[in-house]
């Protein structure tokens, strides 16, 4: 089955990305996903303001530059696997190196 693992990070973690230590714990993560062989894709992404947001209103839309509404997690990344079963996914999502003011969720991804 394929998962996307749905990391969302607080704002003190974007802070952190440049710190020596927080890096290496996601490269030694991603690293330990290629070499199980079961990542197929992922991305991190950058800091929340540099989004930009197209909502829908009718037959029109409306363009808005990130951040958006204020909250405690915003989203950081994805990695995408292709495990057995989601107790495997849970298995390699609990090791995702996010801090306590973060989380990571667990999605199957929809076949079309």
């Amino acid at each position: 089955m394929q998962y996307a693992l749905i990391i969302r990070e607080s704002a003190e973690d974007f802070k952190r990305r440049e710190d020596p230590a927080y890096k290496n714990g996601w490269i030694a993560y991603t690293q330990a996903l290629v070499q199980a062989g079961i990542m197929t894709g992922g991305a991190g992404l950058t800091a929340p303001e540099t989004a930009t947001l197209i909502r829908h209103r009718g037959g029109d839309h409306d363009v808005q530059d990130g951040p958006f509404p204020e909250g405690k997690e915003q989203l950081g990344g994805f990695y995408l696997i292709d495990v057995p079963d989601l107790d495997t996914a849970l298995e390699w999502a609990v090791r995702v190196p996010v801090s306590q003011q973060g989380s990571v969720e667990i999605r199957p991804l929809l076949h079309m």
